[in-house]
């Protein structure tokens, strides 16, 4: 009994913590005075469609809109209810984008500010669930990555980049076990994506994937 009491105390934390980043990004994206610049720098799309603004923009190959004054984030085509973290991650990316090109520069989590102290969070959270799913069979995370947009690309045994955002792709690397070495797997990105996302974003942002 103490324990699902505590285990609902946690829950109850987390959709606290979760009402909190989303009300705090709000007002953070209704503090800009020139919305239509910071779209450009997201690669988002601005419109004015009389009397409300709107932002038009891409997140794991599925098309959302931002409506102003309320910022009410939901898919296009479709009633499906947009999870919360979604909605967090999807307001963080725009309002903390800076526009920096991509620079085709791979670097690991562990580059990240701050990556070495969180990466021990970021393996149980983002690379052993990919271990799970696909380590042994590192092949049919090509299949799982196209339904997200995804493509190979050289690395490792097997390896897929995903354009999470416009300028946040995702390079997820398997390299296949055998009787004698278990599979292992990393999760790299372009070396701007500091510029769009903070390293805990990052996290949750793979954590979704």
């Amino acid at each position: 009994m103490e324990s699902r009491y505590f285990s609902l105390l946690n829950q109850q934390n987390y959709e606290y913590g979760y009402e909190l980043a989303y009300k705090l990004a709000c007002e953070q994206l209704a503090k800009f005075n020139n919305i239509e610049q910071q779209c450009l720098k997201s690669g988002a799309r601005y419109q004015v469609i009389d009397p409300q603004e709107i932002i038009n923009l891409e997140y794991l190959k599925q098309s959302y809109q931002i409506v102003f004054p309320d910022i009410d984030i939901s898919l296009i085509d479709s009633e499906e209810e947009v999870p919360i973290k979604d909605k967090i991650l999807i307001l963080h990316y725009l309002t903390q984008a800076k526009g920096a090109p991509l620079s085709n520069k791979i670097i690991a989590f562990r580059e990240l500010p701050e990556g070495a102290n969180y990466f021990p969070t970021f393996f149980k959270r983002a690379v052993k669930p990919l271990l799970d799913h696909f380590g042994r069979e590192p092949e049919r995370l090509i299949g799982a990555a196209e339904r997200l947009g995804g493509y190979k690309v050289n690395y490792g045994d097997v390896a897929v980049t995903i354009n999470a955002f416009s300028y946040v792709p995702i390079t997820l690397v398997l390299w296949q076990g055998n009787g004698e070495f278990a599979p292992e797997g990393n999760i790299l990105f372009d070396s701007t994506i500091s510029d769009y996302l903070s390293t805990y974003d990052i996290t949750v942002l793979c954590e979704t994937i």
